[in-house]
């Protein structure tokens, strides 16, 4: 997959079928219209061209608005598009000045005169240009004047329910890591650099890696014990993970910490990667530390019979 920050290094193509948008979680919505792209592509011996936008739009839009966090980064996106086989993946830099294109503009001047698109696939109720005036409607009136053809995919559903990012991110504020996973179509996952704590996991006898996030917009799941899988170089581990303050021992700040079954090295310094499972309890306040760590040796048990199943 050729990648591209901006219009600038990208030359017209011949066979070019397009789709457009933030594309955040890759999930099992915006699959199904990656599929008919490459399906397309196919047919009439083109070439699949993606075109998203960094930063995301609310955050030039709205910045003093509430926080908005991500399901991906536009790297942890580029990943996914990379395994599904894209061609192109254009990254439009996201300005005001790029917001105020209208839709007649950006068909004419990006779709048709820089990228060459004869074929243009998008999702249900899809909307870009200026104020979000273009719709799918408004393309079915331009696509035979420049000379391409334009399909909407309509909503996918899981249990009768319509996927889309909003409601994974509702699913993962709640804790509902099955949902989540459901509609992503895969485990949902955090990567981040192992960090210094104060080592009290250790004294506990459950030793743990403190993670900070890689992206600093990364949407955190809700509050809680874990069941999870992390990768470190390569190598694949078992783990519970517990995101939340620590109240039993008097903690203040959120931290997000794994103890990593059948592993003891430093790992200090290095990055690894966690995947999401299953979440087994809330982050409560033990009247002792001894009672705690009789928890955590339950917790441990139940996550190893957990992750030994999948």
């Amino acid at each position: 997959m050729k990648i591209y920050n901006g219009l600038t290094d990208f030359n017209k193509l011949n066979n070019a079928v397009v789709t457009i948008g933030t594309f955040d979680g890759v999930h099992i919505g915006h699959q199904k219209i990656l599929q008919r792209l490459i399906e397309t592509s196919k047919n009439i011996d083109g070439e699949t061209v993606l075109i998203t936008f960094w930063p995301h739009p609310r955050y030039v839009l709205n910045p003093n608005g509430n926080k908005f966090h991500l399901l991906t980064s536009i790297e942890e996106k580029s990943e996914i598009l990379e395994e599904i086989e894209i061609n192109h993946l254009i990254i439009i830099p996201f300005t005001r000045e790029f917001s105020n294109m209208s839709s007649e503009d950006f068909v004419k001047k990006v779709l048709v005169d820089k990228i060459g698109t004869k074929k243009l696939v998008i999702g249900y109720d899809h909307r870009f240009g200026k104020d979000r005036l273009g719709s799918f409607e408004e393309l079915k009136k331009d696509a035979p004047l420049y000379g391409f053809d334009v399909e909407e995919i309509p909503e996918q559903d899981v249990d009768h329910v319509a996927v889309s990012s909003t409601k994974i991110r509702k699913a993962l504020e709640e804790g509902d890591i099955e949902t989540a996973n459901k509609y992503l179509g895969r485990q949902y996952h955090l990567s981040g650099l192992v960090v210094k704590g104060n080592g009290l996991g250790k004294t506990l006898g459950f030793p743990t890696a403190n993670i900070n996030p890689l992206f600093e917009y990364k949407l955190i799941p809700a509050d809680g014990i874990y069941a999870v899988s992390v990768t470190r170089n390569k190598k694949t581990f078992s783990g519970m993970l517990n995101i939340g303050l620590r109240p039993t021992v008097g903690g203040k700040e959120r931290v997000i910490e794994v103890n990593i079954f059948d592993f003891d090295e430093d790992i200090y310094g290095e990055n690894i990667t966690v995947k999401f499972h299953q979440k087994t309890r809330n982050e409560v306040k033990f009247e002792t530390v001894q009672k705690l760590v009789e928890q955590l040796q339950k917790d441990k048990n139940e996550i190893k019979n957990i992750m030994s199943s999948r």
